[in-house]
C-alpha cells in the first residue's frame, strides 16, 4: 500500500483569495492616504482664515464696533472675505460674529464682545 502524498504548497485559489485580500488591503490604505492629504491640503486656509477673523476681532476691539473696516483681507496670496454681524447684549456689550471665507472653500468664525462705545 502507497501512502499518498500530499502536496504542502500552495494551490492556485489560495494564491487568487491571499492576492484579493492583499489588493483590497492596499486599496484602503491609498484611499486614507488621499483623504489625508485633501485634509491636510485645507488646513492652511483654515488657518489663515482663524487668523484673518482674530485679526479682524482685535481691530474692533481698538477702534469699536461700528468703525468701517474693508470687506476683504489678503493674506499669504489668499483673499478672504470678511462679513461681521453686530447685536446688543442684556449686558450693555456688543455680541459680534466674525466670519472669514475664502474663495476655496475653507473659513473660520469668531464671536467676541465688545464695550458698546466707539473705542475699546
Amino acid at each position: 500500500m502507497h501512502k499518498m502524498r500530499r502536496d504542502t504548497g500552495l494551490t492556485l485559489l489560495e494564491l487568487a483569495i491571499a492576492v484579493l485580500v492583499l489588493s483590497i488591503g492596499a486599496l484602503a490604505a491609498i484611499r486614507a492616504s488621499d483623504q489625508a492629504r485633501v485634509s491636510i491640503g485645507g488646513a492652511q486656509d483654515r488657518v489663515l482664515a482663524q487668523v484673518a477673523v482674530r485679526n479682524r476681532a482685535e481691530e474692533l476691539h481698538l477702534l469699536g464696533h461700528a468703525a468701517v473696516l474693508p470687506d476683504f483681507i489678503t493674506l499669504n496670496g489668499t483673499r478672504f472675505d470678511l462679513r461681521r454681524t453686530s447685536k446688543a447684549t442684556a449686558s450693555g456689550l456688543r455680541e459680534v460674529t466674525i466670519i472669514a471665507q475664502s474663495g476655496r472653500g475653507p473659513g473660520a468664525a469668531l464671536v467676541v464682545y465688545l464695550p458698546d462705545g466707539t473705542g475699546g
